[in-house]
């Protein structure tokens, strides 16, 4: 299992209640892949310095850090392009993490 970063970037446009339910269903993906997550971190909602699409100009972004087998990583990648809730998605190798001293 390697630990990776995924930033997702919410399309909720006017739907502020539905992003909780976005974030566990996520989770629930990355479980169901056989992943496990560690922290969930909400970054709010910001606006594009580029706008590529009209309909959406601003995004919540939220960032998942998870442990999962590296054959999942494009079985999310698949699964979540099907998702309109989710504008984008990236994921990065994460740094290992470090033992409480």
């Amino acid at each position: 299992m390697k630990r990776y970063e995924g930033l997702f970037i919410l399309n909720t446009a006017g739907q502020e209640e539905g992003i909780q339910e976005l974030i566990e269903r996520i989770s629930a993906e990355i479980k169901q892949a056989g992943g496990r997550v560690e922290t969930i971190q909400k970054m709010g909602r910001h606006s594009f310095a580029r706008v590529a699409n009209r309909k959406v100009s601003s995004g919540f972004y939220v960032n998942f850090i998870f442990e999962a087998p590296p054959h999942a990583i494009a079985q999310l990648r698949n699964r979540f392009a099907l998702t309109e809730e989710i504008f984008r998605v990236m994921f990065t190798v994460a740094p290992p993490a470090q033992a409480a001293a």
